[in-house]
C-alpha cells in the first residue's frame, strides 16, 4: 500500500502550504544537538544495512519493541540484522498517534524512494532496496549530510575525548562544520562510581596530577580551551535534578578531596560540589562564547534489571516530576551578578515545566544576543506533533518564538534529518491557522521571515555560524 505522506503532508491550510513549498522546505539544516558519531563522518561510512543505521542504538524504537512483546533477542541481543527489521516491520503498523509512524515513512521516502508502507508483508521486499541504496556512495554518512544541506553538526563529547575526528575533517575542509560539544556530566555527578575513573582520566589528558580542587578546576579550564581550539559552540548537561546549594570554595575543596579518598560524599555535599563546579565552567563558556544548554528533567535507568544488563541509554528512562523554578533561578543569577552568564538553553522533559522556562528566559536577557536565553525546542518524549506545537505556543504566549533557534535531532541516526522537515511543517501549519483563525496578518512578508529565522537565521546567528 502507498504512504500517506504527501506533499502537503501535516499542512492543513493554504498559507501553511505557501510557507512550506516557498521558504521553509529547501532550507539548510543547522543541527546543533545530536549524539551522532564523529568519526563514521571522518571515514564516511556505508551502513551494511537498514538494521544497522536505522536500529542501532535508537532507544525510541527499542521502547515501541517491547511494548509490541518483542523479545529482547531482537532488540538488542544478538539476533541477526534481518530477524530484527522484520520485528521493527511487524511493529511500526501498532505506531499510530506515535512520530515514529512518521519519521519511519519519511525517512523510508526521502533517503530510499520507498513509498511503501512498512509492514510484516512489504518488510522483505524494503529491506533489499534499502540495503542496495544503502552500499551506494549516494548514501554514505557524508553523502546524507549533504543531500539533507546540513551546514553545521553539533555532536556530543566528553571533555576527555581527543576529538582527533573533529581536527581531521577541519583540516581536510569537509563542508559540514561538524563541531563538538562539551558534556561534563561525568566530571559533575560526584556521587556517582563513574566519578573516580573519569578524575584518573581527565589527569592523564592534561597531563597533571589532580590531588586537589584546583587541580582539577585547572585540569577542566584546559579541556575547555581544547574544546574551543577545536571549534566548540556550546556545552550539554543532563541535570535529571536542578542543583543550587552555596558553598566556599575550601568547602568543596574538602568534599573533593574526601571522594578523592574513596568516601562516598552527603546529598548535601554533593549538591554543594555540583553547584560550585557548574558556575565555575558557566563563566568559562561565557568568556568563550559558548551556548550552555541544560536538560532537566529525566528519570533515567529506573529498570534496575536491564540497567544491569545493558546500562544507560537503552530505553529505560522516562519523565521525573521535580520542582525546577527556584533552583535554577538562583543558579542562573548567580552567574548573571558576576555578569557570566552565558547564552542559555533551556529544555525540559516534563511539559508541567515549560511555562517556567518560558518565564525563566525572560529574566536574563541581553541587548547583545537577541534570545540569549532560549526556552528550548520540546525534548525527547515531546518531539512530537503536539509537543511540538504546545512548545512553541508557550514560547509564544510568554515571550518571543520570532528569536526561537528551532529544531534539532538530539538523535544517533544519520537518517533523523527529516525531523527537521517534520518541524518545519508543524511550525507552517501553526502560523497559518493563526493567519486563518484570523489571529494573526497574512502578511507573507513577515510569515516567511518568521519562517526563515526560526528554522534557520536564528540558529546561525546564535551559534555564531555566519561566515
Amino acid at each position: 500500500m502507498k504512504t500517506f505522506i504527501t506533499d502537503d503532508f501535516l499542512l492543513y491550510n493554504e498559507t501553511a502550504k505557501e510557507l512550506f513549498h516557498n521558504t521553509a522546505k529547501d532550507l539548510p539544516i543547522i543541527d546543533y544537538h545530536n549524539h551522532l558519531k564523529q568519526d563514521e563522518i571522518l571515514e564516511d561510512k556505508n551502513f551494511d544495512n537498514i538494521a544497522d543505521i536505522w536500529l542501532g542504538g535508537d532507544h525510541y524504537k527499542w521502547r515501541a519493541m517491547r511494548a509490541n512483546g518483542i523479545h529482547e533477542d531482537y532488540i538488542t541481543g544478538n539476533k541477526s540484522g534481518y530477524e530484527k527489521f522484520l520485528k521493527w516491520a511487524e511493529t511500526v503498523p501498532n505506531t499510530l498517534g506515535n512520530p515514529l509512524y512518521h519519521w519511519t515513512h519519511l525517512e523510508l521516502l526521502r533517503y530510499f524512494d520507498i513509498n511503501e508502507l512498512l509492514n510484516e508483508k512489504s518488510a522483505p521486499a524494503i529491506w533489499e532496496e534499502a540495503n542496495r541504496k544503502l552500499a551506494t556512495p549516494e548514501l554514505s554518512v557524508r553523502s546524507i549530510l549533504k543531500k539533507d544541506k546540513v551546514e553545521f553538526v553539533g555532536t556530543t563529547d566528553d571533555p576527555t575525548d581527543n576529538l582527533e575526528s573533529h581536527r581531521a575533517l577541519k583540516e581536510e575542509g569537509f563542508e559540514v562544520t561538524v563541531s563538538p560539544s562539551f558534556r561534563p556530566d561525568k566530571g559533575l555527578f560526584i556521587e556517582r562510581e563513574t566519578f573516580l575513573p573519569w578524575v584518573e582520566k581527565l589527569g592523564e589528558v592534561t597531563n597533571s596530577s589532580i590531588e586537589d580542587y584546583d587541580a582539577f578546576l585547572d585540569a577542566f579550564s584546559k579541556r575547555v580551551d581544547y574544546f574551543a581550539e577545536h571549534g566548540c559552540k556550546s556545552s550539554d548537561h543532563g541535570i535529571d535534578v536542578m542543583f543550587y546549594k552555596e558553598a566556599s570554595k575550601q568547602e568543596v575543596d574538602e568534599i573533593f578531596k574526601k571522594r578523592l579518598n574513596g568516601e562516598n560524599v552527603l546529598d548535601e555535599e554533593a549538591e554543594k560540589f555540583k553547584t560550585y563546579t557548574l558556575l565555575v565552567l558557566g563563566e568559562l563558556y561565557a568568556e568563550k562564547g559558548w551556548a550552555m544548554q541544560l536538560h532537566l528533567g529525566a528519570l533515567r535507568n529506573n529498570n534496575q534489571p536491564m540497567f544491569a544488563k545493558l546500562g544507560p541509554d537503552t530505553g529505560f528512562d522516562s519523565i521525573g516530576d521535580l520542582l525546577i523554578a527556584n533552583k535554577l533561578a538562583s543558579f542562573l543569577d548567580s552567574l548573571e551578578q558576576k555578569d557570566k552568564l552565558p547564552k542559555t538553553i533551556l529544555y525540559s522533559l516534563n511539559a508541567k515545566d515549560w511555562d517556567v522556562l518560558a518565564s525563566m528566559a525572560g529574566n536574563y536577557q541581553s541587548s547583545e544576543v537577541p534570545g540569549k536565553v532560549q526556552f528550548g525546542t520540546a525534548w525527547w518524549y515531546n518531539d512530537t506533533i503536539d509537543g511540538m506545537e504546545d512548545q512553541m505556543k508557550t514560547l509564544a504566549n510568554i515571550g518571543l518564538i520570532s528569536n526561537f533557534i528551532g529544531m534539532l535531532t538530539d538523535s544517533r541516526s544519520f537518517l533523523s534529518f527529516p525531523r527537521h522537515e517534520y518541524f518545519r511543517r508543524i511550525l507552517c501549519n501553526l502560523l497559518g491557522s493563526w493567519v486563518e483563525e484570523g489571529k494573526a496578518p497574512k502578511d507573507i512578508t513577515l510569515l516567511e521571515k518568521y519562517v526563515r529565522n526560526i528554522c534557520y537565521e536564528n540558529a546561525k546567528r546564535y551559534f555564531g555560524l555566519e561566515k
